[in-house]
């Protein structure tokens, strides 16, 4: 071997020695050491955290809470009153037929003041919005343009049907315009009727954004009808109830607006609502309630937020009182060696 190869292996076996015996760089970072906030925990400041989170959650949850149960809200349950007693054995045979009375009265009570507005829904149990074919049968770019009615890629099986032996598509397309509700309510007062406002019922940004202007019912419920019937001459920007219908709920228990009253009810009033019982719910097992109901500074009646406010600030007072009897009875100095692993077993052993 020449000197020369010799010394130019020499250089590579140097060269390669420098690379792996080169130093790893350091920072303040990787070390830690940046400035950085590291409380003590002492008991002094514990026990005055869970006594402020206390003091503040507990007036918010009392105050939550009497403002649920100020709310005042009417319930009624009416798919199993509506049905006549010689169906009462086949609901379907009653709510698929087309010659059977549909048409049903019931009388609701005031209970207490409803000062208005005084918000309709209706209510549906047992009816899932949130199941994975039915979500995704619509389509959303056919909802916003004219110009992509014929966009039903998704919306299988109510797509398209048949019009003079040419396939045309059914705007709005898919099973959840399909299944749109159509029951109706009609409300009187000593036999005065009483308006609905069905207007603002729905989200402002889905109907300027979501549902277009220039977009038209057609072909809708041409085939086996599932629900309500929309009016071809009314953009669907303006249909409301379609709008507050597609918004898909995510529990199968759940209520949708309907309208609002604009006149105050006075207690002990009675109530006449002549209902318009088309909705199946019988071939599923579902439940259909009419439900009235004031609101509040919290929205509706629901005591969650209250009792939950109100669980954690007691667990927090509890902690606090729990902690300080602690701190009475055995307290002892902070940050006290005695009590480390290794003082108390200075060998390092373990017994049993």
């Amino acid at each position: 071997m020449s000197p020369g190869g010799a010394e130019g292996g020499s250089e590579t076996s140097s060269a390669a020695t420098k690379k792996h015996s080169k130093k790893p760089k350091y920072s303040r970072f990787t070390q830690q050491e940046l400035p950085a906030c590291k409380p003590i925990l002492t008991p002094g400041w514990v026990i005055t955290a869970f006594i402020f989170i206390g003091v503040i959650f507990i007036p918010i949850g009392l105050a939550s809470l009497f403002a649920s149960r100020n709310v005042v809200e009417i319930a009624d349950r009416y798919d199993e009153d509506c049905v006549p007693s010689i169906y009462a054995s086949d609901t379907l045979a009653y709510i698929r037929s087309s010659q059977t009375n549909k048409s049903c009265t019931k009388t609701l009570n005031v209970p207490k003041k409803m000062k208005n507005p005084i918000y309709v829904y209706y209510q549906l149990d047992n009816f899932y919005q949130n199941h994975r074919r039915y979500v995704k049968s619509r389509s959303d770019k056919q909802l916003r343009s004219k110009a992509n009615e014929y966009k039903t890629k998704d919306c299988s099986p109510e797509a398209t049907v048949l019009v003079s032996n040419k396939e045309m598509p059914i705007v709005p397309c898919g099973l959840i315009a399909w299944s749109m509700f159509n029951d109706t309510y009609g409300f009187s007062l000593n036999d005065k009727a009483i308006q609905v406002n069905k207007k603002g019922i729905a989200w402002k940004s889905d109907g300027e954004y979501k549902f277009g202007s220039d977009v038209y019912p057609k072909n809708f419920q041409s085939g086996v009808i599932g629900g309500a019937k929309l009016n071809e001459n009314i953009p669907l920007s303006q249909q409301e109830d379609l709008i507050v219908w597609m918004r898909t709920a995510a529990l199968p228990n759940f209520r949708k607006l309907y309208g609002k009253i604009e006149v105050d009810l006075e207690v002990n009033e009675k109530i006449t609502v002549v209902i318009q019982n088309n909705y199946n719910t019988y071939s599923f097992g579902g439940k259909k309630t009419l439900v009235l109901s004031t609101t509040s500074w919290i929205g509706g009646k629901n005591d969650f937020l209250g009792v939950a406010y109100l669980t954690v600030g007691g667990l927090c007072l509890f902690m606090a009182i729990s902690f300080i009897f602690l701190y009475v009875v055995r307290p002892r100095p902070l940050g006290d060696p005695s009590y480390l692993s290794w003082n108390r077993n200075p060998d390092g052993l373990f017994f049993n």
